[in-house]
């Protein structure tokens, strides 16, 4: 609420100083300054949150604007409801941008959306009998009040408003389960499908924000001019708001208007001089790339950086964690004939096994065995040449890897895949997000219902954080801690998925024999939550001291299992880790028998 009452306070100053202006160029130029914001808030979701390159905005700003022109200028539509039309066109026009997404990514990608902003202007360039090209469309009819049109002031103030709802409505979004979500993606796309974020489901919403504040943006141009021609249209205009983001702070909810501010005061500067505008524009987005990454309120930002306070992690002193699985017995998952053929590798051959509920089970054998492929294809990211895997009687064979998560099974990873740039909390509350079921339309509004599962995702992280005894380091980036405290903290990340089945992959990788100890007790801790642990390690200690039952693959092939004692003892194991010869292994196996 206070921030709200402050954004209120500084839409009434601003509208209260833009009264006092006579002079239509200064009003002008406020105005441009709203709807680069505009522009370049979208923009901010796409780039600063998602990670996803794009240099086609010109193109959406051409759907916005043309959109509107040709629907008041040749229909009798409302230039309200055409307003809304324009914003909704737009955004069609960023879920076919975002397709390609799903296979290119980096500079594929931006080549992609480059190629769809030329495609726009030269269609508006060259298909004169709709868009009228560079003679362009008349008659276009404003948005009026009363009856009457909007005088230049009155565009300002509404535009002024209109950024201040954007700003809101993208704020309340991004602090909360879908803002993680985005992030989560520049970071690590197969980390966060592994905590249950729909990877394309993101980055389509990301680009239709960029694309609905964008084509609104060109809506009100054309409208406000009453004019468009392909003239507006123009590469520069996307690397302008390109550098908008890059240069007032990508991922800063203030950074997009910081950059709105000064390079459009900058623009007015040098309106005379092009050429000399297209040189520092160059010159600015090299600058906040290399030097200042973090754009202007990034630096501004790191002066004033503040400790968040110590009461915010306090929580009731009786809490007592509630369990996560099911009181159930009975098999888990269903492994029958998995076999995955990468040419003529084959890493998994024809396995098969059992996993018991309330059991932890480990998963060895030497290096190269095929281990890191089998908990990859149980948790979707790799999927099996043949083969069944059945997890709670379903089949899971060909599902993602966040339906997966979903239905109940959690991972980490052989190497760390924590979100490095996010502090320990935000992974864990992204570990929440496929349990959360406040939609999008929901945390874009901030309604209560929202704001309560939100408290709760924080709640239940602080938890789990406690359980692995990271709760005073909720607040660091998760990618400076040390690499003992960042596998707990990715384990906590797991568990915050709320997994009946917990898949770990080398959890004791690099740990001292002491932290290895701790882990063990604490994998014990975690199954009498209910959580059934299959893990894959090279720790014998680790493993005969916590499990239940030992599977053993060499070469892709599961050559034995049952209780540690009696895998221990058995003679292909002692072959597969020691290379025993054929002649001493046979021996062993006669006297075995």
């Amino acid at each position: 609420m206070k921030h709200l009452a402050g954004v209120v306070l500084v839409v009434l100053a601003l509208i209260g100083a833009t009264s006092l202006l006579g002079n239509d160029y200064y009003l002008r130029i406020v105005f441009m300054m709203c709807v680069y914001y505009l522009c370049a808030a979208g923009m901010n979701v796409l780039v600063g949150y998602a990670g996803q390159k794009s240099l086609g905005q010109a193109g959406l700003f051409a759907a916005g604007a043309y959109a509107v022109a040709l629907l008041t200028s040749r229909t009798d539509m409302s230039p309200w409801l055409a307003l809304i039309a324009a914003a909704v066109i737009s955004g069609v026009c960023g879920v076919l941008i975002a397709l390609p997404s799903l296979r290119v990514r980096g500079p594929y990608l931006a080549m992609v959306t480059l190629a769809f902003g030329i495609v726009v202007e030269k269609l508006v360039g060259d298909w004169t009998e709709v868009f009228g090209g560079a003679q362009g469309i008349y008659g276009i009819r404003p948005i009026t009040w009363r009856g009457q049109s909007l005088s230049t002031s009155q565009w300002v103030w509404f535009a002024i408003v209109l950024c201040a709802i954007t700003h809101l409505l993208l704020r309340n979004l991004l602090r909360g389960r879908f803002g993680r979500a985005l992030l989560s993606l520049q970071a690590d796309e197969i980390a966060s499908s592994s905590v249950g974020v729909r990877v394309y489901r993101a980055k389509v919403i990301a680009f239709v924000i960029a694309a609905v504040t964008c084509g609104i943006a060109g809506a009100l141009v054309a409208q406000q001019n009453q004019y468009i021609n392909s003239d507006f249209i123009t590469f520069h205009l996307s690397i302008f708001i390109l550098l908008l983001v890059l240069f007032g702070g990508s991922g800063s909810t203030y950074g997009p208007l910081v950059g709105t501010v000064i390079l459009t005061t900058v623009e007015a500067l040098l309106s005379r001089w092009p050429s000399a505008q297209h040189f520092l524009y160059g010159f600015l987005l090299l600058f906040a790339l290399y030097v200042m990454p973090g754009g202007v309120a990034g630096m501004v930002g790191s002066w004033f950086k503040r400790e968040r306070k110590a009461q915010s992690l306090q929580r009731s002193a009786n809490f007592e964690l509630t369990r996560i699985g099911p009181e159930a017995s009975g098999d888990l998952l269903v492994v029958e004939g998995v076999t995955k053929v990468y040419g003529g590798v084959k890493p998994a051959q024809d396995v098969s096994f059992r996993l018991q509920r309330g059991h932890i089970h480990a998963l060895i054998g030497p290096n190269g065995a095929g281990k890191s492929t089998m908990i990859n294809m149980l948790t979707g990211v790799v999927d099996p040449t043949v083969g069944s895997i059945r997890f709670l009687g379903k089949e899971v064979r060909g599902k993602p890897a966040h339906s997966i998560c979903t239905m109940g099974m959690g991972r980490t990873f052989q190497n760390l895949r924590l979100f490095a740039g996010l502090s320990v909390l935000d992974n864990v509350m992204l570990g929440r997000h496929s349990r959360m079921d406040n939609g999008f339309f929901a945390s874009l509004m901030a309604l209560p219902g929202a704001t309560r599962q939100e408290a709760a995702t924080r709640e239940r992280a602080l938890q789990l954080l406690e359980l692995v005894d990271l709760a005073h380091l909720a607040h660091q980036p998760a990618g400076s801690l040390p690499y003992g405290l960042q596998r707990r903290a990715e384990l906590a990340r797991a568990l915050a998925t709320e997994p009946q089945l917990l898949l770990l992959d080398e959890p004791a990788a690099g740990l001292n024999p002491q932290e290895t100890a701790e882990l063990g007790q604490l994998l014990v801790r975690i199954g009498q939550y209910g959580v059934s642990i299959l893990m894959v390690e090279h720790h014998m200690d680790l493993v005969m001291s916590v499990s239940d039952h030992v599977i053993v693959l060499d070469y892709g092939i599961k050559i034995a299992e049952g209780k540690p004692a009696e895998v221990q003892c058995n003679p292909r194991v002692i072959q597969a880790y020691l290379g025993v010869d054929e002649t001493a292994a046979e021996s062993a196996e006669a006297v075995a028998v």
